[in-house]
């Protein structure tokens, strides 16, 4: 039969050992992600207009992809700590604890990327004068001059030319994106299995 621990001070304050802090982090990281690509946005694009829909995109992501990087980076540190001989073995990538700190580094780099140079160049304002407005506010702005939305017929050639690029950064944010919840999925499924 097995033991029933009882809830006392001491077993409540057992709770905040580094495993308990390290999947805590983990189901925070993990449910944010999953909620974020799959569910979050999608219900926003349906609920809202399309403006408003970009404006709620422009202020979440960056929290969401700071957040990411935060807890990656916090996770791969219990992860380094908990695993002594990780760092003398950090080029054999086949040990499973050294896999397991390059699936949070993959996290930490994809992330680092939609929040370093694909965010700024998809939905950022300019923040002086060197540096170009976004590819979706120069969008909004061209379809108040021209009068158009950005997918009726006739729009500008400039106006096709930013539909294509924000096409494609949209495009390598969403990889990136689902390339580091896969990676998530991942270190859940190990740790699930095989435990810290």
């Amino acid at each position: 039969m097995a033991h029933a621990e009882v809830l006392s001070p001491a077993s409540l304050f057992g709770t905040l050992s580094p495993k308990g802090v390290y999947i805590l982090g983990y189901g925070w990281l993990y449910g944010m992600s999953v909620w974020v690509s799959f569910f979050g946005g999608i219900i926003a694009l349906r609920a809202l207009p399309r403006h408003q829909f970009g404006a709620l995109q422009h202020k979440t992501f960056p929290v969401y992809f700071s957040s990411s990087i935060g807890l990656s980076l916090a996770l791969l540190g219990f992860w380094a700590y908990a695993h002594p001989g990780l760092l003398d073995n950090i080029n054999s990538p086949l040990r499973a604890d050294v896999a397991q700190a390059y699936v949070l580094g993959t996290v930490i780099v994809l992330q680092s990327c939609n929040q370093l140079v694909v965010g700024p160049m998809t939905s950022r304002q300019a923040l002086n004068f060197h540096v170009p407005n976004s590819t979706m506010f120069q969008r909004h702005k061209l379809e108040k001059e021209e009068g158009k939305s950005y997918n009726e017929p006739g729009v500008s050639a400039q106006m096709k030319a930013l539909n294509a690029k924000f096409g494609m950064l949209h495009g390598i944010s969403s990889l990136a994106n689902l390339g580091a919840v896969i990676a998530l999925t991942f270190h859940g499924l190990w740790i699930g299995s095989y435990g810290l």
